[in-house]
């Protein structure tokens, strides 16, 4: 390298260290109680600032326009009140930082997109931890905040209210890469709505008094995993995304469906639990995806497929105890066995003779007799005539009578345990404890409130 070209290379580096230096040295910690006025301390201090606040309320709202970090007792005593209108606090700078606070009383305004923390698209990066975010209309809306983090937050709408008139726990607009992980989220309309966004992280959440744990609108590339919902309307609403992963998921009393599918396409679903639910499973026109190893067990339906579902493979998965394993009203033949792997069904009373871990017949979870109770309910009045026997027999007696429909080739003699069995049983009990106590007061939130 020339002298001259090493010397501006230097001065460069020098430079940069300089400034470095100087940012550090002077970003300072601002102590604040209850007394101060807040908002004109927040006025008066410098991007990179960190503003510690002591126990106590302080009502106020905030509109942060430079990057600092607002922090308050680990017990989230320093509670940011606002006047019920608008957001309590608005970020609209990058690299943000709130942490240990309690943040309530936001306005009420769906349309208006309030919130207890809103951030725009001019605040990536924003980092929101350790709060009690209670009784406002969306707790945390992300509007085009990209790689914004909400981690670890406790979230609690506003139980007065009559469910469609409550915010979500946490509205995801356009954040590239944000990500939802490790809250607690009850007493809202969704625990997590997001739409039209991509490359998202929901994970480690658990959801209680919801309408929806986790609801999809056009956000694809994504995961969610790990999380738990517990006796909300339905668990998991996938719609119109592609690409998704969808795993490590428990859902426990879910009212009508544990997971939906809709227009939910090349996406993979996999080590998911469902357990009590109207139906474990629904998809609708969800293509080229992969469901296995899924535990779905005492639903009145374990999966419900209606329209297309081109190159869709179900394996490994495990049906026990549904009141109908499977509802699939089609005069078309589908092969539930993907690579000689079949599902596991408990109602299925096959024979292993060879020892494989395969039954040596095909199982066909419905018949004729399903075929018509669908299209005609009424004709449920007729199961027990001579009619209705004689068609079953005839059915078991001649293969061409079979109506078009699923069969499971290659059956599995024993169920399938998902990586997060083991984890699930320990908490089992407590989950349909909690389950059922839950759903029995859901019930009142529909038409007023849960109060």
């Amino acid at each position: 390298m020339h002298t001259s070209a090493l010397r501006i290379w230097l001065k460069a580096v020098l430079i940069l260290a300089a400034s470095s230096i100087f940012q550090t040295a002077s970003a300072a910690v601002v102590h604040v109680s209850p007394q101060d006025n807040l908002a004109e301390i927040f006025a008066r201090a410098r991007a990179g600032d960190t503003l510690k606040l002591a126990s106590g309320v302080y009502q106020t709202k905030l509109h942060i326009d430079k990057p600092i970090t607002i922090e308050g007792p680990a017990d989230r005593s320093a509670t940011i009140e606002g006047d019920r209108s608008g957001r309590t606090i608005a970020v609209h700078a990058p690299d943000v930082t709130l942490r240990n606070l309690t943040v309530t009383r936001s306005g009420m305004s769906l349309p208006a997109m309030d919130a207890g923390i809103y951030l725009e698209e001019t605040a990536p990066r924003a980092l929101i931890e350790h709060n009690n975010i209670f009784d406002n209309s969306v707790g945390v809306y992300l509007h085009g905040s990209a790689d914004a983090m909400v981690r670890e937050n406790k979230i609690v709408g506003d139980a007065t209210l009559r469910v469609n008139e409550r915010g979500n726990g946490v509205t995801v607009w356009n954040a590239p890469g944000a990500q939802v992980v490790g809250n607690d989220i009850s007493k809202g309309r969704d625990g997590i709505f997001s739409n039209t966004s991509t490359h998202n992280t929901y994970k480690n959440n658990r959801f209680s008094d919801l309408r929806f744990a986790v609801h999809y609108m056009y956000t694809n590339d994504s995961e969610v995993s790990g999380n738990i919902s517990v006796g909300n309307n339905m668990g998991y609403v996938l719609m119109f995304s592609e690409r998704l992963k969808v795993f490590d998921n428990i859902a426990v009393g879910s009212r009508d469906q544990g997971i939906m599918l809709n227009y939910v396409n090349y996406s993979d679903i996999h080590d998911n639990i469902i357990n009590k639910a109207g139906k474990c499973v629904f998809a609708y026109n969800a293509n080229y995806d992969k469901l296995s190893a899924n535990h779905f067990e005492n639903c009145q339906i374990g999966i419900h497929f209606t329209a297309a579902i081109e190159g869709t493979s179900l394996h490994d998965n495990s049906f026990i105890n549904n009141e109908s394993q499977v509802k699939y009203v089609s005069t078309r033949f589908l092969d539930w066995s993907e690579g000689g792997h079949g599902n596991y069904w408990s109602d299925n009373s096959a024979f292993d003779l060879n020892g494989d871990g395969f039954g040596d017949s095909a199982y066909r979870p419905n018949g004729i007799i399903d075929q018509i109770i669908w299209r005609a309910p009424v004709a449920r009045l007729l199961m027990n005539s001579p009619a209705i026997s004689i068609v079953k027999w005839a059915q078991a007696q001649f293969p061409a009578v079979l109506p078009g429909g699923v069969v499971d080739s290659k059956p599995l003699m024993k169920p399938y345990a998902p990586k997060i069995q083991t984890r699930y049983q320990a908490m089992k009990d407590e989950l349909l404890k909690e389950a059922e106590t839950r759903q029995s007061e859901w019930g009142r939130a529909e038409n007023g409130s849960l109060n």
